[in-house]
């Protein structure tokens, strides 16, 4: 008999991903979640997924098995029906330990980047024959979702340290593009932050390998640590492959050489904007060639390579002025986004529209976030998305506002004053992006929409 497996908070990017690969399996798949419905349960629903958008304790029955997100709280109603029929349940790390097993995990950790990277290697090796399985935290425009199952051994999946999940994973190769403090709900510390990624560095395959951004001191050190055989790259000649000879190109991103042990081996191009991407695309080739797909076909693909939702997406225009709508969240994310935008549009004035994600963030990343928007010309931040949070210190996004020493920055109070003085103030030629990781992303689609409104 087919079994059945239950995701509570199947919206997510994570789990709605897992469930897609399990549905590709044959089993029955049900889920819950109050996002719903949205785009990737409709996906599912189309697929034969049973999607309830209420937790409810009467959604599990006929369930063998329960998935759950890190945000549910104890006192969800599936989960203690679940504890009361003993059906077992499952947290994404351990599900990911039953759903690898028996693959090559090819797995991309880090603090940023791992969702284009992820979606590079995947998309190169299916379009070099080898039909991955793939879990990716974004849609993938040619798949139209985010996930895909293969016919092959090899697994790629976007790693995430949120939770530790990355530790239900025994990657062949282990990417890790960088390690940046982030998640101070969970890690209290940068140090026991480095130390998860560490963690998940040492727990690939002996026979496997370690492919790291040589250039971030961070990821260098934990490197060092490691066990297995470490493949370094960067731009910095010390690294095993290396990217050099970087330019703005007319696709609207950036042209490229590659270099292996500093010897010139080809060139390359992105349609995707920022040094960021380049770096992004340099591990993916990296990982490639580990799975043996050669440099060029690898190239080929990454040409043609559209990008992931939500990464420096260009939705449309609004009288005549760009929109694009970007995840960053970190002041990490912001600078490389907008340090892209203004390499893509360098005679533009830039408005930068952030939306501050979770009340722990803005808090211990302040000073950063109020240094992050040096090449926009005109800021609007809004109040904190609270997410899985609550605030308990009257926490505001006006305290970023105070600390920052320009003219041109706003606090809005409201995704609608923000549309509001958007229509207002943008004019052609002008350039829109909206940054956050919450729904400030809405403002992006409205004006786009409503473009001759």
């Amino acid at each position: 008999m087919t079994q059945r497996i239950h995701f509570i908070g199947i919206g997510g990017a994570g789990l709605s991903a897992l469930a897609q690969v399990m549905l590709g399996r044959g089993f029955v798949v049900s889920g819950s979640d109050p996002a719903a419905p949205n785009r990737v349960t409709d996906y599912l629903e189309k697929r034969g997924a049973t999607i309830f958008s209420e937790h409810e304790a009467g959604n599990i029955a006929g369930a063998d098995l329960i998935v759950t997100t890190s945000a549910a709280r104890a006192d969800n109603p599936e989960l203690v029906a679940a504890h009361l029929q003993q059906i077992p349940i499952f947290k994404r790390r351990e599900f990911l330990r039953e759903v690898t097993r028996g693959y090559d995990v090819i797995a991309v950790a880090g603090s940023h980047g791992k969702t284009t990277t992820t979606a590079m290697i995947a998309r190169i090796l299916e379009e070099a024959g080898l039909d991955p399985t793939a879990i990716v935290g974004g849609t993938v425009p040619e798949w139209d979702t985010n996930a895909r199952v293969g016919t092959s051994r090899w697994f790629v999946i976007e790693a995430d340290e949120y939770d530790y999940a990355f530790l239900g994973l025994e990657p062949k190769i282990a990417v890790l593009t960088n390690v940046d403090y982030d998640h101070p709900d969970l890690f209290p510390t940068r140090a026991a932050y480095r130390d998860a990624f560490e963690a998940f560095l040492k727990q690939t395959r002996m026979d496997g390998v370690c492919i790291v951004w040589g250039d971030d001191g961070a990821a260098s050190e934990l490197a060092q640590r490691a066990d297995q055989r470490v493949i370094r790259y960067g731009v910095g000649q010390e690294n095993d492959w290396r990217v050099g000879n970087i330019a703005a190109n007319a696709l609207g991103g950036s042209d490229f050489s590659v270099f292996r042990n500093n010897h010139l081996l080809s060139n390359g191009s992105l349609q995707i904007p920022g040094t960021h991407n380049v770096l992004n695309a340099l591990a993916a080739i990296a990982a490639a060639q580990q799975a043996n797909v050669s440099l060029d076909a690898a190239l080929n693909t990454l040409k043609t390579f559209g990008g992931v939702a939500r990464r420096f997406q260009v939705l449309g225009s609004f009288h005549g002025a760009v929109v694009v709508d970007d995840y960053a969240h970190h002041p990490t994310e912001i600078r490389a986004t907008l340090s892209a935008a203004r390499l893509r549009f360098p005679s533009a004035r830039i408005f930068a529209l952030f939306q501050p994600h979770t009340f722990s963030r803005t808090h211990a990343l302040m000073d950063e976030f109020a240094d992050a928007f040096d090449d926009a010309d005109v800021v609007l931040i809004t109040e904190i998305y609270a997410a899985r949070e609550r605030d308990e210190a009257g926490l505001t996004s006006q305290e970023i506002v105070a600390r920052m020493n320009r003219r041109a920055v706003q606090h809005v109070g409201s995704l609608e004053q923000a549309e509001e003085i958007l229509r207002k103030e943008l004019r052609a030629g002008d350039v829109l992006i909206t940054l956050g990781a919450g729904n400030v992303n809405r403002v992006a689609q409205d004006l786009v929409g409503n473009k001759n409104a």
